[in-house]
């Protein structure tokens, strides 16, 4: 059994897979617009979206799709461990760059670098530089 996690976009699917593979070390494995969907699709609006995208991001599988029913994640995050503190702070700031703040990235009693935010895609992200644990 393995388990995947699937997001919704608006129509900025391909625009938030770009970023992550450019910014974040993912690697796009699949990409398909619903115009290129056999029989009848969402219209004219949606040919050039995102029906399904995939890549492999932090030892994972993260795939996506633009939908009309779209609405930013709620009460579910993506969770990044990174390997340092100043990765963590770069991440960061490239994902808090037009998103929204949940908890400003600090460090608290199981980490050295915390953070929880959306990013500008409409993604909710954990950012993790944990603290070694008892």
């Amino acid at each position: 059994m393995q388990l995947h996690t699937y997001l919704n976009y608006g129509g900025n699917c391909e625009q938030a897979f770009r970023f992550y593979e450019q910014h974040l070390g993912g690697k796009i494995t699949f990409m398909m617009r619903h115009g290129e969907q056999p029989g009848p699709n969402q219209g004219d609006h949606w040919n050039g979206k995102i029906l399904h995208a995939r890549m492999n991001l932090g030892g994972t599988e993260l795939s996506g799709a633009d939908v009309p029913t779209y609405q930013p994640m709620r009460s579910a995050y993506l969770t990044l461990t990174l390997d340092s503190s100043a990765e963590a702070e770069r991440i960061y700031t490239l994902l808090s760059d037009d998103g929204e703040i949940f908890m400003p990235i600090a460090e608290t009693f199981f980490a050295h670098r915390f953070a929880m935010l959306r990013d500008k895609f409409g993604t909710s992200w954990m950012l993790m530089h944990s603290k070694p644990q008892p």
